[in-house]
């Protein structure tokens, strides 16, 4: 009899577990959906593009760029209220990955510092003016790594894996890598949610389906692009000091002020890792591309490509975090070489301005 009784009160007791996760299940799953449905408070430039593209809830939409464009009022398929939150949504990702200017990060942005270990990583460090880097006359730039153009490719093939990748699956791979974080799952609402605004940019700017444009990824620059001066840290680090230095801060750890990130750290534990494309050590044509193309902010296509191959060479030779391939004795020295390396810079650069200070002193 005891032994009936011991068995029922397993089952009991298992039962109400079980019943107990459905029901918490069910009420995370209820709290997500009434988040879907709660209005998006937009960032500033959020609320600026998107106005300026025309987004509405309506049955057709037609686009003021294209209209611009070619003077003729294109109508395409229209947006209902849940496709008009998620790309709000969308682009406020991308504008505040970490959420650095929401007030209630819970209830008004779904940012995505959950999948990000650093804290300057943002989309928007690479896919400027949040997704559709123009000129002052609207003209889209060249190498820009447009998010509208980068949808419309489609399934597209990825030279490194040798994987047909679609734009989801791309989208993983920037927080593994070029934001050193974690994969989100496939069907998480940040995937859903970027995709979305990046097909809304697609049909704002009217680019075509599987179509290749020059906006789409990065205009790579290969040694054979050079006068063969080979890559050069010597050179890299002065280039750096005069045109990078004043915004990325010494040794590239990124400027900081009032809590927010002026400019991201391109080295140190807040940058990318050794397994992004971005690492000059793993694919050699991406960064010096990227910095030609879009480096400095205004006064862009100014450096040479033997200048960006310096710069990219020598910021790729300061520390950085391991990636998924070094395995960790080189996770611990990157680790070292980060926990040690901004002490001694801060203590050279006190100890250079006092020397300053003594000689004006003897000076005068």
């Amino acid at each position: 009899m005891s032994t009936w009784i011991a068995k029922i009160a397993k089952i009991v007791v298992l039962s109400l577990v079980l019943g107990s996760l459905y029901l918490l299940a069910a009420h995370k799953h209820q709290q997500r959906n009434d988040a879907r449905q709660r209005p998006v408070a937009l960032t500033a430039a959020c609320t600026e593009k998107l106005a300026r593209y025309g987004l509405a809830v309506a049955e057709h939409y037609s686009s003021p760029y294209a209209l611009k464009l070619s003077n003729k009022a294109i109508k395409s398929r229209g947006y209902g209220e849940d496709d008009v939150r998620a790309i709000q949504r969308g682009c406020n990702i991308i504008d505040d990955t970490q959420g650095q200017f929401a007030k209630d990060i819970a209830r008004e942005r779904w940012s995505a510092t959950r999948f990000i270990r650093g804290t300057h990583v943002s989309c928007d460090h690479c896919h400027q003016s949040i997704g559709d880097k123009q000129d002052a006359a609207g003209n889209r730039l060249k190498g820009s790594l447009s998010l509208g153009a980068s949808w419309v490719m489609a399934d597209m093939y990825d030279r490194f894996t040798g994987l047909l990748l679609p734009f989801e699956l791309r989208q993983m791979q920037c927080y593994i890598n070029s934001s050193n974080g974690y994969k989100p799952n496939i069907a998480d609402d940040l995937i859903r949610d970027v995709t979305a605004y990046s097909r809304f940019l697609s049909a704002a700017l009217e680019l075509k389906i599987g179509q290749h444009y020059d906006e789409q990824g990065i205009d790579e620059i290969a040694a054979s692009a050079t006068p063969k001066q080979g890559d050069d840290y010597v050179r890299g680090e002065a280039l750096y000091k005069q045109k990078c230095q004043s915004c990325h801060g010494r040794q590239a750890v990124g400027t900081v002020t009032n809590g927010q990130v002026v400019a991201p750290a391109l080295a140190g534990p807040n940058a990318w890792n050794m397994q992004s494309r971005n690492y000059f050590h793993y694919v050699s044509t991406i960064l010096p591309g990227f910095i030609c193309r879009n480096m400095p902010l205004g006064a862009e296509n100014t450096l040479s490509n033997q200048e960006c191959r310096d710069i990219a060479y020598y910021i790729s030779n300061l520390p950085r975090p391991a990636g998924d391939r070094q395995g960790p004795l080189a996770a611990l020295q990157q680790q070292a070489l980060m926990t040690v390396m901004p002490p001694l810079m801060r203590m050279t650069e006190s100890t250079r301005k006092q020397g300053d200070a003594s000689r004006t002193e003897r000076a005068e």
